[in-house]
C-alpha cells in the first residue's frame, strides 16, 4: 500500500474489502463499501444492493441506516471503497444523507478499490451550501 494508504487503519480497509466483497450488484457490476464512524468510534458498514428495478441501495445509505439503527446520529469519519482505481465518491442523494449527520469536522475519505487514500473531502467540499435541517422552521 502507498504511504497515503498508511493513514488508513488496515482494520478499516480489511473492514471495507469484506464489504465490497458481498456487495449485491448482479447489474452494474459495480460493488461499493461503505464504513461510518461515530465520534465514540463505533463503525458501521454497508454495501451496494441492486435490485431488479433498477433502485438499489448504497453502501453509504446501508451503513448509515445501520448507525441510525443501533441508536447512534453522529458522523465522525465516512469511508467509501469502489471497484476501480478512479474516485468513486458518494452519490448526490447519499451527499445529502451523510451530510444529515455530519458536523463541519466531519471527513469523506475515498479510497480506490486496492485500498489505496485518493482524496479527503470535508462536508463543505463534498457539498457546499448544503441544505440542512437547521434550514427548516422549527416544529
Amino acid at each position: 500500500m502507498s504511504q497515503q494508504a498508511d493513514e488508513i487503519a488496515e482494520e478499516i480497509v480489511q473492514t471495507l474489502f469484506s464489504a465490497r466483497a458481498n456487495a449485491y450488484v448482479p447489474y452494474s457490476a459495480h460493488p461499493v463499501a461503505s464504513v461510518m464512524v461515530t465520534p465514540d468510534g463505533q463503525q458501521f458498514t454497508g454495501a451496494n444492493v441492486e435490485v431488479a428495478h433498477y433502485k438499489g441501495l448504497c453502501a453509504e445509505a446501508s451503513a448509515i441506516s445501520a448507525m441510525i439503527t443501533a441508536g447512534q446520529r453522529q458522523l465522525a469519519t465516512v469511508y467509501v471503497m469502489g471497484p476501480g482505481d478512479h474516485l468513486c465518491t458518494p452519490c448526490g442523494d447519499c451527499r445529502q444523507r451523510i451530510r444529515e449527520f455530519a458536523t463541519p469536522e466531519t471527513l469523506i475519505k475515498v479510497l480506490s478499490g486496492s485500498g489505496e487514500l485518493l482524496k479527503t473531502y470535508t462536508m463543505e467540499a463534498l457539498l457546499p451550501d448544503a441544505f440542512g435541517p437547521e434550514q427548516l422552521p422549527p416544529r
